[in-house]
């Protein structure tokens, strides 16, 4: 391990476990007193290229996150414990005799971003190689397979020709369908520090929601949802007649303009339908458009709201168009820059873990890659053609022709969309296996065989992030109980299926000098040329491995790492031609639109402290904290349209299913626009989860579902009653109540309401506490409404609270949260049975996570010190001063203080 010296305990580099910035953490293991676990310090990494030392609330956090609640430690078999041998035999005869019985396609690898290069390249490997199906893909078709798409058809390749530098040296960031400031904070911070450090320097946000990223931007463009190829194909046309076109490097460089030019020109040759359709004012569109032409260093950053389309390829390419006309592309500070989602979705990339690719950046179709890889992996039964994606695969399950699926360290019965669909595939599906590090999921409730995965800090291998930069992921806590590495557990099941000789690896380096290794095949051959070589870094100790630091790639063979590389500055693409390829790409709305029935449309995305379905995130009180409960964003004139207010319990409904959680009026909406968050599952909450509402529409070119455009419809779910539940430990819910969990200090809080009356919810809550002694029983019932507060102690400790009224969306309950770490004094004891908080326990919603500064706390220092800026904020209380994602956040609350007062 790389570690550095301090204090006691040693400094251990790593790589941080969440999206795909990559950023470079340091951690400290400090052993806890006996039978305690130890505890986990978490810092940036001041030396690693992505990050310099910057972590977002959620890395700054992850220390808490390293904790034995929830893991999953053992095999399981039906249910049952059961040892490691028995489990992995079971595994292989079981997919051993379904391949027999009924072919290599009906088995499948569900798999996903979480994993490391190297286990990602043992299930590519399994599975294509040997098995010999092309059915495995991976979570990371839902969030930049569009990307992938358009890569392939632009540059012959899935080449990422930016780097993170650009950030800082463009001249016009234009962020298309990305929240940065929530979704990639660390990047966010590096433009909003470029941006102070240039004020010349210009950003455009082009995204149907106001985000938190508008903050920074020089013009926002509220565009209509779905219509990003109509506005790049309309830069296009401006662009030719302005004559910004870089005439040289199409005819040197590229092919089939032309062709892209005209359907370009004929999307926007009606001007009045072409600006309803952008649902934007010719005067924006008219300055983003000129600003684009007289800017050399123009950068498109974009991320999911582009990708989760069923245009996504066709979005991706209509901004590719606009770089290749003007020759902004691979070089400083300019060019189309694709943000992933997850840590390893470019490993994923690298090594062929989507079913339309071969592995490293080989091709299915091609003749002689297919021969090199037979020869590379002495294999006789290699796979011949693509396999399934996510959305298909699932139905393919749920069909019937898929028998056996193995799912490894993601959660379908969550996230992807259609998800009561996808439940019951699973529940009918023969023989599903769960790899994970958690117990308790939606899809492991499914598995008939459960196996223990290390989790983040307790693996060891390489993750490569949006920039191509490899990283070291190095263990940083022993395995718990039985867990394993997932190349470790695939590869045993491989050698029980009889490939035992060409998966026997003595350790992770092994299998990364392999891989690395096989990216040199067909390097000197013209059909099998491309980007992606790290055959520099075969020949590397095993030492030499565990002590890697940041490598960005290309690295060949004989040649010296280089940073801060680009592509295609000077052409050099890896299309049959050499030359870049113009995607003609015709402006066509959804594939579902919105009607009578279903008349809005519904986005999701991700949230500032929380990620994918929790399982990670859910374990730490302080990320729980900013957004606690699920929540449907609304514009007031639908909150009037539809008959709901703030706090009220509303529901969505599609063809799909429907979904639940409180109203959030906001005019960060158009009218006629929801926003529900993804992250809420069954574990975590009763109907919150909104794959159950995304209907499986997916572009045709790419397989990515659509998950930014559902239409659907908005109803009042009427309350009688409304609770608030504090417990030490899970406890089950009423059926029929809508509710979501919490995970605070030492415990959870529940946020219930019901159509029951408050005195049959209160009855029905308190059967579900767990009876014990007590030394204290405090208690307020009125008997007129039916409302209660009780909470029970024991020795000074609070065991549990539960609080009943009609409604508790009036009063501030925020406080509860604390109440559980500490032992209770007269004073919260008196706040319990008043349902109000003393002055001293209440700091209100917390707003600023890396400090944990709460709202009252804020308010407080703004209006008793006379604040009066955002500056002056973070000095006075240090909201604000670590990762800087709640700033724009700071800013709305000064805000509001200054109207009160004015």
């Amino acid at each position: 391990m790389a570690i550095i010296q301090s204090d006691n305990q040693p400094w251990i580099k790593s790589t941080c476990a969440y999206c795909g910035v990559g950023c470079g953490i340091e951690a400290q293991v400090t052993q806890g007193p006996e039978g305690e676990s130890a505890t986990v310090a978490v810092r940036g990494d001041e030396s690693h290229p992505a990050n310099y030392g910057r972590l977002c609330s959620k890395g700054l956090a992850l220390g808490e996150t390293v904790v034995d609640q929830g893991r999953l430690t053992q095999p399981q078999i039906h249910g049952q414990d059961s040892a490691w041998q028995p489990a992995l035999q079971m595994v292989a005869d079981k997919f051993s005799h379904t391949i027999a019985e009924h072919g290599p396609d009906s088995v499948a690898f569900y798999v996903s971003g979480q994993l490391l290069t190297e286990d990602y390249y043992i299930a590519n490997k399994l599975m294509k190689g040997f098995i010999g199906s092309g059915n495995i893909d991976t979570n990371s078709r839902l969030c930049m397979s569009s990307s992938v798409a358009g890569h392939k058809r632009a540059f012959g390749t899935d080449t990422v020709p930016n780097t993170y530098t650009d950030l800082e040296q463009s001249d016009l960031v234009v962020l298309v369908g990305s929240n940065l400031a929530w979704c990639h904070p660390v990047l966010f911070q590096r433009l909003k520090a470029a941006k102070a450090a240039r004020p010349e320097m210009r950003v455009v946000v082009i995204d149907p929601r106001d985000t938190e990223t508008t903050s920074i931007a020089d013009l926002y463009l509220p565009i209509k949802p779905g219509a990003d190829v109509l506005l790049y194909n309309g830069l296009l046309d401006y662009l030719a007649r302005a004559e910004k076109l870089d005439d040289s490097y199409i005819e040197q460089h590229t092919e089939n303009f032309t062709h892209a030019l005209n359907q370009a020109q004929f999307d926007c040759a009606d001007r009045e339908s072409f600006y309803a359709k952008l649902g934007l004012p010719s005067s924006l569109v008219t300055t983003f458009y000129r600003w684009v032409a007289e800017t050399d260093k123009t950068l498109t950053v974009y991320s999911q709201g582009v990708n989760q389309s069923s245009a996504g390829a066709d979005k991706v390419n209509a901004i590719i168009n606009t770089h290749l006309a003007t020759g902004r592309i691979g070089r400083l500070g300019c060019g189309p820059f694709s943000v992933t989602g997850q840590p390893n979705a470019m490993g994923g990339r690298e090594v062929g873990g989507l079913a339309n690719m071969l592995a490293a950046h080989l091709e299915f179709g091609n003749q002689r890659a297919s021969e090199l890889i037979k020869t590379f992996w002495d294999s006789a039964n290699l796979a011949t053609g693509p396999g399934l994606k996510a959305v298909e695969m699932f139905d393919a399950i749920a069909d019937g022709k898929i028998k056996a699926v193995w799912v490894m360290a993601t959660n379908p019965a969550a996230s992807l969309p259609n998800r009561d669909k996808v439940k019951q595939a699973l529940a009918n599906c023969d023989f599903v296996v769960v790899s994970d590090c958690i117990a308790d999921t939606d899809t492991t409730q499914f598995a008939h065989v459960l196996l223990p995965a290390q989790g983040w800090a307790e693996k060891s291998g390489t993750v490569t992030n949006s920039e191509r930069r490899i990283s070291r992921q190095r263990q940083i806590v022993p395995a718990l109980g039985e867990a394993k590495p997932d190349w470790w557990i695939m590869s045993e099941v491989a050698k029980l299926m009889g490939f035992g000789a060409q998966f026997d690896y003595p350790s992770e380096a092994d299998v990364f000098k392999e891989y690395a290794a096989m990216t040199a095949l067909g390097q000197e051959e013209e059909s099998c040329k491309r980007d992606l070589d790290i055959s520099g870094l075969a020949d590397i100790t095993t030492e030499q491995y565990h002590s890697l630091a940041p490598v960005q790639w290309p690295v060949a063979q004989g040649s010296q790492p280089l940073d801060d590389q680009r592509f295609f500055a000077e052409g050099g693409f890896y299309t049959a031609s050499r030359k870049g390829q113009f995607v003609s790409t015709a402006y066509r709305p959804p594939q579902t639109a919105t009607n009578a029935k279903y008349p809005l449309i519904l986005n999701s995305g991700r949230l500032r402290d929380q990620w994918h379905t929790m399982t990670r995130t859910g374990l730490s009180a302080r990320l729980n904290a900013h957004k606690p409960e699920p929540f449907i964003n609304i514009n007031p004139l639908d909150a009037q349209a539809y008959g709901t207010t703030e706090g009220a319990i509303v529901k969505v409904t599609s063809l799909a299913g429907s979904a639940m959680a409180r109203a959030r009026i906001t005019t960060e909406v158009q009218p006629g626009q929801l926003f529900m968050p993804i992250h809420w599952t069954g574990t975590h909450s009763s109907h919150s989860c909104v794959s159950s509402v995304v209907t499986p529409e997916y572009d045709p070119v790419s397989g990515q579902p659509e998950s930014k455009f559902t239409p659907v419809a908005l109803s009042p779910w009427p309350v009688s009653s409304e609770a608030l539940v504090l417990s030490r430990s899970p406890i089950a819910m009423p059926e029929d109540s809508y509710w979501a969990r919490q995970t605070i200090e030492q415990g959870f809080l529940y946020f219930v309401a019901s159509q029951q009356p408050p005195a049959e919810l209160a009855a029905s809550l308190s059967n579900t506490l767990p009876q014990q002694e007590l030394t204290s029983n405090l208690g307020f019932t009125n008997s007129a409404t039916g409302a209660m507060r009780r909470a029970r102690i024991q020795q000074g400790q609070l065991i549990d609270c539960l609080i009943v009224a009609q409604s508790t969306q009036k009063q501030d309950y925020d406080w509860l949260a604390v109440l559980l770490a500490d032992r209770l004094n007269s004073t919260a004891e008196r706040s319990l049975l008043a349902g109000k908080p003393d002055a001293s326990i209440a700091q209100g919603k917390l707003i600023c996570a890396c400090k944990k500064v709460g709202e009252k706390t804020i308010k407080k220092a703004i209006t008793s010190q006379n604040l009066e800026s955002v500056e002056d904020i973070c000095s006075a209380t240090q909201a604000g001063t670590g990762c800087g994602s709640c700033l724009p956040e700071l800013g709305d609350i000064l805000e509001q203080c200054q109207t009160i007062d004015a």
